[in-house]
C-alpha cells in the first residue's frame, strides 16, 4: 500500500479502540491465512515488526500496541514509531512462534549424537531484537501454555528450549485446523518438556526395556548369527506399545490391529502380545508343526492375543506380512474397518490401528502415500491410526540422507494429510511414553493419523550376519561405545532413587529366568476369548462342498421389482431412466435380463437374506461400461439413492464406493476386510483389468499364497474388465496368464462367466458356498450389451454356476469333426461366424472355471466326442498370454487319447494386443477363421 494510502487508512476510524476486539480476531485470521483479510489489512499487518512470516501469534497479546495506535491514528504502525515495549512484545511473540514451528530442528534427537542438523535464525534471540539483556523484563506469554500470563524472557526462552527443544521435536503448525494446533499446544506446553510419572510407572518402564534388551541378548547367545532382525536400539518400542495399549484400553479400545517389517518383530511379538518364547526358540531350531501348507519365516509371522489393561482385556492381532514391507499397512486399515463395522463402531473407537514402519520404507514404498490418502475418505477410514516409525537412521545401507529421500525427515510423507509428527528420542524412554500417550490422545479426540518418530539406531546391521561398519564406519564407532537403552535408564532411575542397582539388576535376572522356562513373559497376557468373526464353517472345506442355493422364482421376480424402485420424486439422467425401464421388463419376464440387471438381483438375493456386501473401485456405483447403476444420482440436487439398500427392513446392507485412485493399497485393504470378516462379500473392480497391475505385489503376496502361507483364509473377489475390442495394449487384457500361474493348491478360482445366469450364480456361489478362498473374475465390456449373452428368469432360478458349458446349438454329435475349446467373449464370435457359415461339424464348448480345472464337468461334456481327433484351443489373447501355456495340459488331459489339441489366436507378442483398430479386427477375423477351418 502506498504511503499516502495508508496514512489516509489509518487516519480513518478503522483503529479506533472500540474496534479493538475486531483488529484482533482480523489479526488471528490474518496470521492462519493472510489472504483472508483484505488487501488494506494484509497491508497493515505486514507492517507491524517482523510480522510477515508470521503463521501463530496469538494476537490478543498485541492489543496494547493496536490499543496505542488507535490513541494517535496518525501514527504509522513501523518499527520506527511503535513504542519500544510494544515492539519487543510483538517480538517476543515471534520467537514463541518460531519455536512452535522450528523447534524441532534443534531438538536433540539423535541418541549417537551424530546428526549434524542446519542452525536456524528463526530461533535465536537476535533474529528477533532481543538479547539476554532483555531476560529479566517481564512479558506477556501470549497463548504459550505454562499456567501463567506474564513471565520474564529469560523463563519464556528456557521453557521454550525444555518444550521444543529437549528430547522431543514436535512438527504440528503445518496443521490447517487451529483447534488442533492450540490442542497440541497445550498438552507439550503444560509439562515444560519434562512429563512426570510415577516411581511404579517408572519401574514397568525399566521392566519393558529390560525385557526388550534381555530377549535379544538371550537370542544372541543362544542362536548365534541367526537372523532376527534385533531390536537392540530401538528397544524403548516395548514400553511404548505396552504405554499405547494399555490407555487405547482406558479408552474404550476393545481391539488392536498392529503392522509391522522385520525390525523387532520377535521382540514384540514375546514381550507385548504373550507368545511363549519356547515356541520361538523351537522355530530358531527349525522345528515347526506338520501339515500348515508352505509355512514362511519367523519374522513374517502374526499372531493373536488378549491384553489386560485398567479399561478390560483388548485383543491384540499382529498381522502376518511379506518382505514388501509397507504393503501390510492398508491391509491393517481393512482389517480395523472390518472389526469396526461388526463392532459398530464408526467412529473408531472401540479398534486400533497400529502401524510400524522403517524409517527408509515409510519415506521410499509409494503405498504408504496411498494408505495416507485414504485415511480420510467414506469408504476406507478408520477413525486414524497411529504410526510408529523405528528411525535406524539407515536404510539396509544407505544412512545419507540425499540417498535416501528428498526430505529432511522420513516422515514429512504424512504431513499431506496434516497428521503430526512427534519425533523423540529413543534413549529418553519417558519421553516417548509421554508421546505416546500424547498421540493416542490426539488420535481418539480428532479421528486422524498421528505420527511417532521414534529416534534410535541399529545395533547390529540389517540383519544379523552383515558388517555394518564396512559401510557406516563412524555410525558404528558410536554405537560401539554407546549403553543400551534399558543401562542408561536404570542409572538414571537409580539417580532419582526410583530403583536401587540391586533391584534393577533382579529386573535382568527375572526375565533371564522367564525366558529359561520358555513360558508367556507378558504380565498382562490373557487367555484369549473369542473376538472375531467364526471362520470354523469354512475350514478344511474345499471346492466340490454343498450349499444350498434354491430361489423361487417368484421371490426372483419380487427382488426384481424391487431394484427397479425409487422415490417418485427422485430425477433420474435420460439414459439411466431407460436402464431402469428395461430392467423392470427383465424383472417381470417381458425381456431377458442383461448383465447388469442380473448382477444386481444376485446382491439384492443376499442382501436381502441379512448378507453384508462391500463394493468398491474406481467407478463401481454405475460401473465403467456404464452398466451397474446400482447408485442412483438424482438430477435435481445430487442426492443419491440405492434401491439395493431399501428392499424390506431388517435387510443386509451393501456398501458400493468409487473409491481413490489407487490399485495397490485399496486391494490391500479389501484383502485385509476379507481376512477379518467371513460373513461379508467382499468385491474389488477394476476400472479396466489391466489396472490390477498396479497391485501385482497384493496378488502375489497375500491373495494368491497368504493360506498356504499363514493359514489365512480370505473371500475377496476380483472384478477385472477383460476382453479384446480394439482399445489397445492397456485396456484389452487383465494378464490372465498371471493368475493362472500363480494358480495351485486350490488357492483360488479363476473364472470367465459368459451369459448373466453365470454370473448371477457365480456371485451367489462364491458367498453361499462354505468356502472362503478369493474369486479372479475375467468379466466383459462388450458382452454387457451383447444381444447374445442374455438370460431368462428361469436360468436365474434354476440351477448352479456351470464350470464349463457345452454346444447349445442343435448340432448332431456324431458329425462333429472338430471341437473348439474357448473361454470368455471370443465365444460369441466364433458362434456367430460359425452359425453364418451354416457350419456343422464344429462343437464349441466354453471353459467358464480355468482354474481349479473342472475336470469332471468337462469329461462329461467330452463323452460325446470321443471320436474327434481334432481339437483347438482359441483364445483372444496373443499366444504367450492368456491361457494356452498355463492351461493346456489340462486340455490334454480331457481330450479323447490319440487326439491333437493345436492353438488359434493371436500369435506370441511383447504387448498385450495391437493399438490400431484395423490390425485388432484383422488379428480377430484370422484366428477365428483358424479355429473354425477345418484342413
Amino acid at each position: 500500500m502506498q504511503d499516502g494510502v495508508m496514512r489516509a487508512w489509518l487516519e480513518s476510524s478503522q483503529l479506533a479502540g472500540g474496534n479493538s476486539a475486531y483488529i484482533e480476531a482480523l489479526f488471528e485470521a490474518y496470521l492462519d491465512d493472510p489472504t483472508s483479510v483484505s488487501d488494506e489489512w494484509r497491508a497493515f499487518f505486514k507492517s507491524l515488526p517482523d510480522v510477515d512470516g508470521a503463521t501463530d501469534i496469538k494476537h490478543s497479546q498485541i492489543r496494547e500496541q493496536f490499543r496505542e495506535m488507535a490513541k494517535n491514528k496518525l501514527k504509522q504502525s513501523s518499527s520506527s514509531s511503535a513504542p519500544a515495549p510494544d515492539q519487543k512484545q510483538v517480538r517476543v511473540l515471534q520467537l514463541i512462534n518460531a519455536y512452535r514451528f522450528r523447534g524441532h530442528q534443534h531438538a536433540k534427537l539423535d541418541p549417537l549424537g551424530l546428526w549434524q542438523q542446519e542452525q536456524v535464525p528463526d530461533l535465536s534471540l537476535a533474529h528477533h531484537d532481543l538479547s539476554k539483556d532483555d531476560y529479566d523484563t517481564e512479558f506477556n506469554v501470549g497463548s504459550l501454555a505454562v499456567g501463567q500470563e506474564t513471565m520474564k524472557l529469560g523463563d519464556i526462552h528456557q521453557a521454550l528450549e525444555k518444550i521444543y527443544c529437549g528430547s522431543v521435536g514436535a512438527e504440528y503448525m503445518h496443521i490447517v485446523s487451529t483447534e488442533e494446533k492450540r490442542w497440541i499446544q497445550q498438552r507439550l506446553e503444560s509439562v515444560l518438556g519434562t512429563p512426570s510419572f510415577s516411581k511404579d510407572e517408572r519401574q514397568l518402564i525399566l521392566k519393558a526395556l529390560t525385557a526388550a534388551d534381555g530377549l535379544e541378548k538371550y537370542l544372541g547367545s543362544k542362536f548365534p548369527g541367526a537372523k532376527r532382525f534385533s531390536l537392540e536400539g530401538g528397544d524403548s518400542l516395548i514400553p511404548l506399545l505396552k504405554a499405547l495399549i494399555n490407555r487405547a484400553g482406558e479408552q474404550g479400545s476393545k481391539e488392536v490391529v498392529i503392522g509391522m517389517a522385520h525390525r523387532g518383530r520377535l521382540n514384540v511379538l514375546v514381550n507385548v502380545l504373550g507368545k511363549k518364547p519356547q515356541d520361538l526358540f523351537d522355530e530358531f531350531a527349525g522345528k515347526h508343526a506338520e501339515g500348515k501348507g508352505s509355512g514362511d519365516v519367523k519374522y513374517h509371522m502374526g499372531f493373536s492375543s488378549d491384553f489386560e489393561t485398567p479399561g478390560g482385556n483388548i485383543h491384540l492381532a499382529l498381522a502376518f506380512n511379506p518382505s514388501h514391507l509397507e504393503i501390510v499397512n492398508p491391509v491393517v486399515m481393512g482389517s480395523v474397518r472390518a472389526r469396526m463395522d461388526r463392532l459398530q463402531d464408526p467412529e473408531g473407537a472401540k479398534v486400533l490401528p497400529i502401524t510400524i514402519h522403517g524409517d527408509a520404507a515409510i519415506a521410499g514404498q509409494g503405498v504408504v502415500q496411498e494408505t495416507f490418502n485414504m485415511s480420510q475418505t467414506r469408504a476406507f477410514q478408520v477413525g486414524g491410526s497411529v504410526r510408529i516409525v523405528i528411525n535406524n537412521q539407515v536404510g539396509f545401507t544407505t544412512s545419507k540422507r540425499e540417498d535416501s529421500r528428498s526430505t529432511q525427515y522420513c516422515t514429512d510423507i504424512a504431513k499431506m494429510v496434516q497428521a503430526p509428527i512427534f519425533h523423540v528420542n529413543a534413549d529418553d524412554p519417558e519421553a516417548v511414553v509421554f508421546v505416546t500417550q500424547l498421540a493416542l490422545d490426539y488420535r481418539n479426540t480428532f479421528k486422524r493419523d498421528v505420527v511417532i518418530d521414534l529416534v534410535c539406531y541399529r545395533r547390529h546391521g540389517h540383519n544379523e550376519a552383515d558388517e555394518p561398519s564396512a559401510t557406516q564406519p563412524l555410525m558404528y564407532q558410536q554405537i560401539k561405545q554407546h549403553p543400551v537403552p534399558r543401562e542408561l535408564y536404570a542409572q538414571r532411575l537409580v539417580e532419582h532413587k526410583a530403583v536401587d542397582a540391586d533391584q534393577a539388576q533382579r529386573f535382568i535376572d527375572d526375565y533371564r529366568d522367564a525366558l529359561d522356562r520358555g513360558e508367556v513373559v507378558v504380565d498382562e497376557y490373557r487367555p484369549m476369548k473369542a473376538h472375531s468373526s467364526d471362520w470354523s464353517p469354512y475350514i478344511g472345506n474345499d471346492w466340490d462342498v454343498d450349499y444350498d442355493s434354491a430361489i423361487s422364482r417368484d421371490e426372483l421376480q419380487a427382488l426384481g421389482e424391487k431394484i427397479c424402485d425409487y422415490p417418485d420424486s427422485f430425477q433420474l439422467q435420460s439414459r439411466v431412466a431407460k436402464v431402469y425401464s428395461e430392467r423392470l421388463k427383465m424383472a417381470n419376464g417381458d425381456k431377458q435380463a442383461d448383465w447388469g440387471f442380473a448382477e444386481t438381483l444376485a446382491y439384492a438375493t443376499l442382501v436381502d437374506k441379512g448378507v453384508h456386501i462391500r463394493l468398491t473401485g474406481q467407478d463401481s456405483g454405475r460401473g465403467t461400461f456404464f452398466h451397474r447403476h446400482a447408485v442412483l444420482h438424482n438430477q435435481d440436487d445430487a442426492s443419491v439413492y440405492m434401491p439395493l439398500n431399501n428392499l424390506r427392513d431388517g435387510q443386509g446392507q451393501i456398501e458400493i464406493y468409487d473409491s481413490v485412485l489407487s490399485e495397490e493399497a485399496v486391494v490391500a485393504f479389501e484383502y485385509g476386510y476379507a481376512t477379518a470378516e467371513p460373513h461379508a462379500l467382499v468385491m474389488w473392480e477394476a476400472q479396466f483389468g489391466d489396472f490390477v497391475n498396479g497391485a501385482q505385489v497384493v496378488i502375489d503376496q497375500f491373495l494368491s499364497s497368504g493360506e498356504q502361507k499363514w493359514g489365512r483364509l480370505c473371500g475377496l473377489t476380483l472384478l477385472l474388465p477383460h476382453g479384446y475390442e480394439g482399445q489397445g495394449p492397456e485396456h484389452s487384457s487383465a494378464r490372465l496368464e498371471r493368475f493362472l500361474q500363480l494358480s495351485a493348491d486350490h488357492n483360488w478360482s479363476v473364472c470367465v462367466p459368459t451369459t448373466p445366469a453365470q454370473v448371477f450364480h457365480m456371485i451367489r456361489r462364491q458367498h453361499l458356498r462354505p468356502v472362503r478362498r478369493p474369486l479372479i473374475v475375467m468379466t466383459p465390456k462388450s458382452l454387457l450389451r451383447h444381444p447374445l449373452a442374455v438370460s431368462g428368469m428361469d436360468e436365474l432360478a434354476d440351477g448352479v454356476f456351470q464350470n464349463a458349458i457345452g454346444e447349445i446349438d442343435d448340432i448332431d454329435a456324431k458329425k462333429v469333426k472338430r471341437v473348439v475349446l474357448c473361454s470368455g467373449k471370443v465365444y460369441y464370435d466364433l458362434l456367430a461366424q460359425r452359425r453364418e457359415r451354416e457350419q456343422n461339424d464344429v462343437a464349441i464348448i466354453r471353459i467358464e472355471q480355468l482354474y481349479p480345472f473342472p475336470a469332471e464337468e468337462v469329461a462329461e461334456i467330452m463323452k460325446d466326442y470321443q471320436h474327434v481327433k481334432d481339437f483347438v484351443w482359441c483364445q483372444e489373447e496373443p499366444q504367450n498370454q492368456g491361457v494356452w501355456y498355463n492351461s493346456q495340459h489340462h486340455f490334454m488331459a480331457a481330450i479323447p487319447e490319440g487326439a491333437k489339441l493345436t492353438y488359434a489366436g493371436r500369435a506370441a507378442s511383447a504387448a498385450p494386443a495391437v493399438g490400431y483398430l484395423s490390425e485388432h479386427n484383422k488379428q480377430q477375423q484370422q484366428l477365428v477363421d483358424d479355429a473354425l477351418t477345418i484342413k
